[in-house]
């Protein structure tokens, strides 16, 4: 893996934890020479990681469309930084200049980047991994809603299997490092349509 997308937040949460997560995954990233694709902000837990990682010399890799550059003030430091015209554009951008991807705590955005990403995985637009690192029980409740899910038959085992879940970035990487996409052939049976 040479590049990995986080999505996490525009502002920093509630708890120390998550900016403490943050500063560790930039470690794990910098130690295995791993670059950081994110979406170009410097503020929240979004800046924090990138400054982190380039404290420690790694590389930080900015994509923000035009519209939100002042909005989430665009950091000005990034090895690079690549200004989009909409946030699907955006959202393709990194995808593509990634090798997998990994939610920190953060809101609606976040989510929304994670989800689509894994839609993609499960209908076989790539075979990149995808991973929630799980900060002080942050997903507790989406995991057991994604589990219910699954025993509901919305979601199948397999494509569950792809969104890998953990409370520590290197156990987290260790797995990315590691992945398998699950041999599906088939995302939906006619008889179930």
């Amino acid at each position: 893996m040479k590049s990995i997308c986080v999505y996490c937040g525009s502002s920093t949460g509630r708890q120390e934890a998550y900016s403490d997560a943050a500063r560790e995954l930039a470690r794990s990233l910098v130690d295995r020479n791993i670059r950081l694709v994110y979406g170009g902000a410097s503020v929240g837990i979004m800046g924090l990681l990138a400054d982190t990682v380039l404290q420690l010399g790694g590389q930080a890799v900015g994509v923000i469309p035009e519209a939100l550059v002042r909005r989430e003030v665009a950091h000005k430091r990034l090895t690079e930084l690549h200004i989009t015209q909409s946030m699907h554009e955006r959202k393709m951008l990194m995808a593509e200049l990634s090798d997998g991807f990994i939610a920190l705590p953060g809101g609606i955005g976040t989510l929304e980047e994670l989800f689509e990403v894994w839609t993609w995985a499960q209908l076989g637009l790539h075979k990149k991994p995808c991973g929630l690192l799980n900060i002080a029980g942050y997903f507790d409740s989406l995991t057991t809603f994604l589990g219910h899910a699954v025993a509901e038959q919305f979601i199948k085992p397999a494509h569950h299997s792809i969104l890998i879940v953990e409370r520590d970035s290197k156990a987290l990487l260790d797995r990315f490092g590691g992945y398998e996409p699950p041999a599906v052939t088939k995302w939906v049976d006619k008889e179930e349509t």
